[in-house]
């Protein structure tokens, strides 16, 4: 007989949950990077306890053909891009070439949609020699946190803080060698979607997003380079 899994109350619980994991980074100076958006309230929370900046990394996923919910890869900001597609999925389900060029032009088209939402345009802080939180409120087939992971290690933190509530247990298997930390409250070997371990898993809009931008700028630090680790 299969489980229920045990839920977090919302996002915002389980990213409080989360952050006592996190409390060591708080001597070196960390910063959050959330990825919206779903990740943005767990990454208040964390922020919050750390006494941290806030700010995201924006990944899009590229979806299967007639799957949308299902991702066969992922791109992330960055310049260029990074574009990361999961090769055996793709042989798979038979996808052509001229999918994956069409959905990531797609995908690259809402990433700088939510770059000036989101961020007035702006790029992400400097991210060189800091020890970096990347945070999400799950990860299923982990293809949009292997994007994201990418794009991150290619502007030289000094280290990477992989932190969700929930993940597929050969997913995050698979992310471990490409991160320095992994803080996971609950590993899933049966996860079919995030949303099944949370009781509060509404769809967040662009202006819940904002909001939660502008309230973590009250309580995080500003960039302290002396507090870097070398």
């Amino acid at each position: 007989m299969m489980t229920r899994p045990v839920r977090f109350a919302s996002r915002r619980a389980a990213g409080a949950q989360l952050a006592r994991r996190l409390l060591h980074c708080r001597a070196h100076n960390p910063l959050v990077l959330a990825l919206p958006r779903g990740g943005v309230p767990v990454g208040v929370e964390i922020a919050r306890a750390l006494e941290a900046p806030l700010d995201m990394l924006i990944v899009r996923k590229v979806s299967a053909p007639g799957g949308e919910e299902f991702a066969i890869g992922a791109l992330a900001e960055g310049n260029p891009p990074e574009l990361f597609i999961d090769s055996d999925l793709r042989a798979a389900l038979s996808v052509p070439g001229g999918y994956i060029e069409d959905a990531s032009a797609a995908a690259a088209r809402e990433i700088e949609r939510r770059r000036l939402v989101y961020r007035g345009g702006r790029a992400m802080p400097p991210v060189a020699g800091r020890w970096v939180i990347l945070v999400d409120d799950g990860i299923a087939t982990g293809a949009t946190m292997q994007a994201a992971v990418r794009a991150l290690k290619r502007l030289g933190p000094e280290r990477v803080i992989l932190a969700v509530p929930v993940a597929a247990a050969d997913a995050l298997a698979r992310l471990q060698p490409e991160v320095d930390e992994i803080a996971c409250l609950r590993q899933a070997t049966d996860l079919h979607a995030v949303g099944q371990f949370y009781l509060d898993f509404a769809q967040l809009e662009d202006a819940e997003v904002c909001a939660d931008l502008a309230a973590a700028a009250a309580f995080g630090g500003g960039f302290d380079e002396s507090k870097i680790t070398r």
